[in-house]
């Protein structure tokens, strides 16, 4: 196995261009488990630690660029404020040793429909930035997604950013875990509300993360938006139904598929519960 370490973002990029093969490893927190597992045996790693322009983070009209490479714990300590329903997922994820090494970025490669950071990228309709020696493209992160664990990358494209709003109003994660720490998700849910729309998406319950298109477009009608009381309990409710609705899940060893369905209707009820104090108070809710 040929182990290629550039060290810059031009170089990885002809790197991949000439191994379009190649595998690429941000925190490799996904990839490594793969190959001790022999699940996975590239004839080439594209080792891209080194690579500075993808630790990098900035903000600019109101837009977040996350670089592919800035770790979970950079998220939380640097980005709760403005993108705090990612902070909230990123927190979920493994333990601290993971979140130092591993990558929204390196989430997005796996492409896992049990990747804790998709629901969040769904909801708040992030643009996923693909480069190569081509060129720069913005995928939305609905079309990312194509099938359990494949994506709409070319051969030749590594991920190099996350586009996502900065201080895009009230939002919320959760999940489901079969224990409180280390684990994968049962089933997860973000949600987002913002200038009269809604953004809610779900982790591990459909082939790839998906967005609850009846959902939102429910939300978005019966919200209240100028009101400052509290929702009633049948607005939430039928809010749950249709999350579940949307999922598409399976039994497996985690959890059945009547639980997952069961699970995120309560999840999506209680970040509703959640999201629409802070709107309402401009106090986030505890998540």
């Amino acid at each position: 196995m040929e182990f290629l370490r550039p060290v810059t973002l031009a170089e990885a990029l002809a790197l991949k261009a000439g191994r379009p093969d190649a595998v690429p490893i941000a925190g490799g927190t996904d990839v490594m488990v793969e190959l001790n597992f022999d699940h996975r045996r590239p004839d080439a790693l594209l080792d891209l630690t080194r690579v500075p322009e993808l630790a990098e983070w900035s903000t600019s009209d109101g837009t977040v660029r996350l670089g592919a490479g800035v770790p979970y714990s950079r998220v939380i300590t640097e980005l709760g404020e403005s993108i705090p329903a990612l902070a909230m997922a990123s927190r979920t994820v493994g333990s601290p040793q993971i979140r130092n090494r591993g990558t929204v970025g390196g989430n997005l490669g796996a492409a896992s429909p049990a990747g804790d950071t998709h629901p969040v990228l769904l909801a708040l309709d992030a643009r996923i930035e693909a480069a190569s020696v081509r060129g720069t493209r913005l995928l939305r992160a609905e079309d990312f997604y194509v099938g359990v664990k494949r994506h709409a990358l070319a051969p030749d494209e590594l991920i190099t950013a996350v586009h996502l709003p900065a201080h895009a109003g009230p939002q919320q994660f959760a999940k489901v875990g079969t224990r409180n720490a280390m684990v994968i998700a049962v089933c997860s849910f973000a949600l987002a509300l913002r200038d009269g729309k809604v953004g809610a998406a779900i982790g591990s319950a459909a082939p790839t993360p998906r967005r609850a298109r009846a959902a939102e477009e429910f939300l978005a009608a019966e919200l209240p938006w100028t009101s400052s009381e509290p929702l009633p309990d049948s607005l939430k409710r039928r809010f749950g139904d249709l999350v579940g609705e949307a999922a598409s899940p399976i039994d497996d060893v985690r959890g059945s598929a009547a639980y997952r369905k069961h699970a995120l209707g309560v999840l999506a009820r209680r970040t509703l519960t959640w999201a629409w104090e802070e709107h309402r108070t401009g106090e986030r809710a505890c998540a």
